[in-house]
């Protein structure tokens, strides 16, 4: 069957045979596995084939060797970075965004006016990755020569296992500007196909060595740090160069794709056969496939395609038992609980997720983007609460506070035509001036509209119908595209804010809807009662959002920074308050996590979060999957 399935792919053709030849290919990734043992799943090794024959990984948009684009101790590319130019205004370096190249002439003094930061008062960043500061790799001889047999590449270079030490937490990045982590990878290996992983795996457990798996490395949990107290050899294993789509079946609206590829790759393969998935979190640029699974990550138009526990079809995952997949590629099953439920959102503890078959659509024909202004946060929410109970949510809409308006409009860029300052004026005289809105309190909601033409207007007003009735007034479409525009370049901000004594970070939760103001307002409050006292000599950030609405409740994220200038240990006061502000979300009925996930930050409130039953059901699946602890990562448990 799978070589009757290659020839069908190397051969060309049209009409009937080849579309005969392509249904027996993907029956063939359907029912293509491994034989069943009592206890350890046989583990029968086949040539890393790609869909067209050719092994190997495709040419990606992140490198093998990250470092060659991405920043060694900051988020995103090389190039893409916001300053504050010879003139003194903020402008954001690259081309690789809307807003590169563009000067931000208020910015500045938002954050002189929100901080009470100063250009004057800088701080000082090691300019380089000193490898001398790195520890040294020390790796079993015995596994190289196994390795080495595999012809698997592999690095125990200084910048390869520094670059997979860590995600992106705040302390993550504060500890490669201020010195170095006390442990990190001693080896990173590159599988080019679910077989490699397997290879690799058994290599681990011959020889007892430590897995940590590594996809976009855009973890904001702590889970790609190493255990400090890890004696054995640490591997880090990088899936990114497991980044094909294996095969699309049009018929059933599904593709097979390997785990390692980044979301801005899916997408652009895709597209190319007119398909997407839709699932876009923040950080997709970056993050991949596996680690959305190993999350339980969510988009921002999961309104339409759903979580990823709602596209996925079927999962592929190495484990030190062996593999673990069902039989067959189905909507849904009944054969007691779901295993794949015991996948997503292992976070790296089980084992290696290698291919996932997930649904797809074809490319919406049509999008839209809008915004509507409303008087306060408290009318914002009850229309977003109605629009999630008449079930007709755009693929997006997000609920800023006030706090977060400023913040967006901080990073308006100069307008270049005095006809365009003119129009801004208007609507900012109508808006606060005739309607009456308090431009300190009122509030702003997002939306982006995907799909065909007609249906897309006409979910528009329906929206636009709802809004009216809580006071909400159009703001125009550039507002609402502008918005989500700022969601791929908002994570470069942290960066800025390190060289003037400001750190912040991100927070997420869900709650259901009668406890999302109260929530809101009590973890604001909580961050802000805090700071001041531990000693923060400066009022904080502290702000939210409304990011995904479901029928019974609501995703919040939070933006929280302060100025720690006069503070000796500026880590630890902000993890004190970030722990405060997780106790306060938790004590008003809020989620641990709705999409960050747990990793080590979050893990001391598991028990609490599923009870002590349901920990020690995860404990117990552990235990057998991997009694020896080769994914020994330390996350969730």
């Amino acid at each position: 069957m799978a070589a009757a399935a290659e020839e069908a792919a190397e051969s060309g053709g049209g009409g009937s045979p080849s579309s005969a030849r392509r249904r027996l290919r993907i029956i063939s990734g359907h029912l293509r596995g491994s034989p069943r043992a009592p206890e350890r799943e046989a583990l029968s090794l086949s040539p890393c084939k790609a869909q067209g024959g050719s092994a190997g990984p495709v040419s990606g948009s992140i490198p093998k060797k990250r470092q060659e684009l991405l920043k060694w101790n900051g988020w995103g590319y090389n190039d893409s970075k916001f300053i504050f130019n010879k003139k003194g205004q903020a402008e954001f370096t690259g081309k690789r965004y809307r807003l590169g190249g563009m000067v931000l002439p208020t910015f500045k003094e938002w954050i002189e006016k929100t901080f009470g930061a100063s250009l004057e008062h800088k701080t000082t960043s090691r300019a380089s990755l000193n490898v001398n500061d790195v520890p040294p790799s020390i790796v079993n001889e015995e596994f190289l020569q196994d390795l080495r047999a595999t012809k698997i590449s592999y690095s125990q270079d200084a910048e390869d296992r520094v670059f997979r030490a860590h995600g992106h937490c705040l302390h993550e990045i504060f500890v490669l500007r201020e010195g170095m982590f006390k442990r990190v990878p001693d080896i990173v290996v590159w599988p080019v196909c679910h077989e490699d992983v397997v290879k690799i795996v058994e290599l681990a457990c011959k020889h007892n060595l430590c897995i940590i798996p590594f996809g976009g490395g855009t973890s904001v949990s702590s889970a790609l740090e190493c255990p400090e107290e890890e004696k054995r050899t640490i591997v880090s294993l990088d899936t990114s160069q497991m980044n094909r789509i294996l095969w699309i079946d049009e018929k059933n609206l599904t593709a097979c794709v390997e785990a390692g590829i980044v979301g801005q790759d899916l997408e652009k393969q895709l597209a190319e056969s007119g398909f997407c998935t839709g699932h876009e979190p923040d950080s997709m640029e970056f993050s991949s496939l596996g680690g959305w699974v190993a999350t339980r990550a969510s988009g921002m138009k999961k309104n339409i395609y759903g979580n990823i526990e709602d596209l996925v079809i079927h999962i592929k995952m190495v484990t030190p038992r062996g593999i673990v997949e069902k039989n067959c590629q189905v909507p849904r099953m009944s054969t007691g609980p779901d295993i794949h439920h015991f996948i997503m959102g292992s976070e790296g503890t089980l084992g290696v997720v290698t291919e996932v078959t997930i649904k797809i659509r074809p490319v919406p024909e049509y999008q839209k983007y809008g915004s509507v202004v409303f008087p306060n946060f408290e009318r914002g929410v009850a229309c977003l609460r109605e629009v999630a109970k008449q079930r007709c949510a755009p693929a997006s809409i997000r609920l800023v506070d006030n706090a977060q308006f400023q913040f967006g409009h901080a990073l308006k860029p100069q307008v270049a035509s005095i006809f365009t300052s003119f129009l801004d004026g208007l609507k900012k005289f109508y808006i606060t001036k005739f309607k009456g809105f308090d431009p300190n309190i009122l509030c702003v909601a997002t939306l982006l509209f995907e799909g065909d033409r007609e249906k897309v207007l006409q979910h528009e007003k329906q929206v636009y119908d709802i809004a009216t009735k809580f006071g909400g007034l159009a703001a125009g479409e550039d507002n609402g595209q502008r918005g989500y525009m700022l969601t791929f370049v908002i994570a470069y901000i942290r960066d800025l804010g390190l060289d003037y004594y400001v750190i912040g970070e991100s927070f997420e939760t869900s709650v259901p809807w009668d406890r999302v103001l109260d929530l809101c307002r009590n973890v604001k409050e909580r961050i802000v009662r805090e700071c001041k006292e531990k000693g923060v000599q400066f009022a904080p950030l502290s702000t939210c959002r409304v990011t995904q609405t479901y029928d019974a409740g609501a995703c919040v994220y939070f933006y929280f920074a302060f100025n720690y200038r006069g503070i000796s240990d500026p880590i630890h006061v902000y993890e004190q308050i970030e722990r405060a502000a997780r106790e306060e979300i938790l004590a008003n009925g809020g989620s641990l996590s709705h999409h960050h996930g747990v990793g080590k930050l979050r893990k001391r409130w598991m028990k609490e979060s599923i009870s002590d039953v349901g920990l020690g059901m995860l404990r117990s699946v552990k235990e057998y999957v991997d009694p020896n602890n080769i994914f020994g990562n330390k996350n969730l448990l």
